[in-house]
């Protein structure tokens, strides 16, 4: 099966892109993993993203579009691939689209992880970062034993900014302004099929893996 998973942040679009995938036999393809090859590489691609992301400016869709080409030209996507973090969109998706039709193919499916705003921030609010061994816990789900402290290596927990409340909320109007349209496009396609991403991690995954199979997956 060839999927694509889209969610807000803090939907577990991470943790469940390698449950699903694993469960299918497909391999999990983030844009965050293309583009560090391509970049740790030196590959054409990678140089030219790089000259993009050192001036902090975004990469052209062309460039990340001819990247996600490379990836999916590789032996082990032949028989399906499960994408996380593309299309982010509606352009996107429609270069995705005649990507594959190139390619002699046609996405099969998009599962949507649907979670309300106030869960993503209670979710990514409670983060906490240790600054010695790096792990994350979360005050509520994952709590340490001594308030601000890790227990793997007794260094202090912080908050990073992206973690922040104030953040979240932008993030989350930026992914209702450019990524949530992808939902009406492929609703109209007859391609999507939204998921119930709130409680346990095994939960969403039994409710996604139904989902596929639904539709023959």
């Amino acid at each position: 099966m060839r999927l694509v998973l889209v969610g807000p942040p803090g939907a577990g679009k991470g943790t469940q892109a390698e449950f699903i995938a694993a469960h299918i036999a497909v391999p999990k393809i983030s844009t965050g993993d293309i583009f560090r090859a391509n970049v740790s590489q030196g590959t054409p691609l990678g140089v030219e993203a790089k000259r993009y992301m050192d001036a902090g400016q975004l990469v052209p869709d062309e460039v990340t579009i001819n990247m996600v080409r490379d990836r999916l030209a590789e032996a082990d996507a032949t028989d399906g691939f499960l994408l996380d973090g593309f299309p982010r969109t509606v352009p996107q998706a429609v270069a995705l689209d005649k990507l594959l039709a190139d390619m002699g193919g046609m996405l099969d499916l998009v599962l949507e992880l649907v979670v309300d705003d106030d869960e993503v921030i209670r979710r990514l609010s409670g983060r906490r970062t240790c600054r010695g061994c790096g792990k994350i816990w979360h005050v509520e789900f994952d709590a340490t034993s001594r308030e601000g402290i890790c227990d793997r290596c007794g260094a202090e927990l912080f908050q990073r900014d992206d973690d922040k409340a104030e953040t979240i909320a932008n993030r989350l109007v930026e992914y209702a302004d450019k990524t949530a349209p992808l939902v009406d496009y492929y609703g109209a396609q007859g391609k999507l099929v939204g998921i119930d991403a709130t409680g346990p991690v095994e939960d969403v995954t039994v409710r996604a893996i139904d989902g596929l199979r639904s539709y023959g997956g």
